[in-house]
């Protein structure tokens, strides 16, 4: 262990800006890191969405600028009682810690004899994972809960429970309803759980009704639409019926984010990475097939390149905003940029489910997160287990995460209650044409997983650095392109 302690802070530094632009293990810039921080401003494609998020729930994505972060003052509360146990926790979102903080004292009133004080530290992102690894390695210095981005997890996790505290046993009352693929991206090679997440991630369509109406179409032909080649048809009759302005189209590509290519394998079942000690393979049917559908699309105009990559960014919200599309698809978390960063569009949007290759496939894939640890440094382990559980997976918890946060929560018992699902005074359902849990409702045996590991990163930057670019800016042959990919992973297993 000792030995890959230098390679692997190294991969934590690189992280920060790596994952920070692919969204699978996108650990991308986005606004956040979780797609959550709203005082975040978007990045990359963190693969995060909690950046936004705090704003949308907090910050999947890291902060932008992590340097100039730090030259600021850290950010620290406490909460609680300060007669209870004591316990330290490190965020890099800070609306994270609130949730925590709002949630600390619900505990109190329901367990007076088992109080709790929490004092939440936000540190920039990179300056956080790199300061959790190392203290982690050096057996001192750990707080006793940390949020870990999902793209930061492999290196993390490497301890297993020699550094963390399966969470198995306090995760146990909510395993019957909570999404089996959120918590398995969280687990070691051991089969042991050992991060807590906030929400799915999961990945739907957008569609701007009101520009369809405008063109003659209906919610009906957006229901309606099944397969890419469905959805190729629809977008090529909304280009018909405006004229097919050059500058107009019905998607974009993305060439900084790895979303599509997420889904892709997802609906057929596959996972580039291996997943838990598997052999990474880039060379994918699934893949393969995403590229080469993407590729015709650029090449026809029925889909243009995303400015700056992928919609995450400010051109990507611009673009948005002067109908230059009018359909992509992205995980629920990006809910929160529309009412953060474009509120103009209310009332305007529609959410639908992704389309699939094949009819019966799976039609989403969970994208972008962080989960939250307890470190085996904790000063009470049970107690921490058992608090950070219920604080995240409780329907208490769970109502707070969605109101405060933004996030699809994991907790399916949840997605078809009246109360909490339909209520009108929710941002977010007032700001869409639907119902957003309705739709998560109906995918919910369809969410598929795509697993972030040690080889994620090589993969994330070779695709969004060059592959991407390659295939749909420079019109290279697809198989061509990931061989050259193929080769440059090869060299890192």
């Amino acid at each position: 262990m000792k030995k890959k302690v230098l390679a692997t802070l190294m991969t934590a530094a690189m992280l920060a800006t790596t994952l920070v632009g692919c969204g699978g293990g996108d650990a991308g810039s986005a606004p956040a890191a979780d797609g959550g921080a709203a005082e975040e401003a978007p990045a990359a494609d963190a693969g995060s969405d909690d950046a936004a998020a705090a704003d949308d729930g907090a910050a999947e994505e890291a902060p932008a600028d992590d340097a100039a972060a730090a030259e600021e003052e850290i950010p620290t509360a406490t909460f609680g009682d300060p007669n209870g146990t004591h316990m330290e926790m490190w965020t890099f979102v800070e609306i994270h810690g609130q949730h925590y903080g709002n949630m600390v004292e619900k505990w109190n009133e329901q367990n007076p004899d088992r109080t709790i004080e929490i004092t939440c530290t936000t540190y920039p992102y990179a300056d956080m994972h790199t300061k959790l690894l190392t203290s982690l390695n050096a057996g001192t210095g750990a707080p006793d809960i940390c949020d870990v981005e999902i793209g930061q997890f492999p290196n993390v996790v490497a301890g297993l429970d020699t550094w963390l505290v399966p969470q198995n046993d306090a995760a146990a009352p909510y395993l019957d309803t909570m999404v089996p693929a959120r918590m398995a991206v969280y687990s070691g090679s051991d089969g042991n759980n050992y991060g807590i997440p906030y929400h799915v991630g999961a990945t739907v369509m957008y569609y701007n009704m009101a520009a369809l109406e405008e063109a003659g179409l209906s919610q009906a032909d957006v229901d309606a639409v099944v397969t890419w080649d469905d959805y190729a048809a629809l977008g090529q009759k909304y280009l018909d019926a405006i004229g097919n302005p050059e500058d107009k189209h019905w998607t974009s590509v993305d060439t900084a984010g790895c979303d599509w290519l997420w889904i892709a394998m997802a609906e057929y079942g596959e996972d580039w990475t291996g997943g838990m000690g598997g052999t990474a393979n880039v060379q994918l049917d699934s893949v393969k097939k995403m590229l080469t559908m993407q590729q015709e699309w650029v090449n026809s105009g029925l889909a243009m390149v995303s400015p700056d990559g992928h919609v995450d960014l400010e051109a990507g919200f611009q673009n948005i905003l002067d109908h230059n599309i009018v359909s992509f698809p992205k995980a629920m978390w990006y809910m929160s940029r529309f009412t953060n960063y474009m509120p103009e569009e209310k009332g305007n949007w529609y959410i639908a489910k992704c389309p699939v290759f094949e009819a019966g496939q799976k039609c989403s894939v969970g994208i972008g997160g962080t989960g939250t640890v307890v470190t085996q440094q904790a000063v009470d382990k049970d107690l921490a287990s058992e608090f950070l559980c219920w604080a995240k997976m409780s329907e208490e918890g769970e109502q707070l995460i969605w109101d405060n946060l933004g996030f699809d929560v994991c907790n399916t018992v949840l997605w078809n209650d009246d109360a909490f699902a339909h209520d009108d005074n929710n941002q977010y359902n007032q700001f869409f044409r639907n119902y957003p849990y309705d739709v998560l409702y109906s995918i919910k045996d369809d969410i598929g997983t795509v697993y972030t590991v040690a080889i994620s990163p090589t993969i994330n930057e070779q695709m969004c650095n060059v592959t991407l670019n390659d295939v749909l800016e420079n019109g290279m042959d697809v198989e061509e392109a990931l061989q050259a990919a193929q080769d440059v992973v090869d060299l890192e297993q």
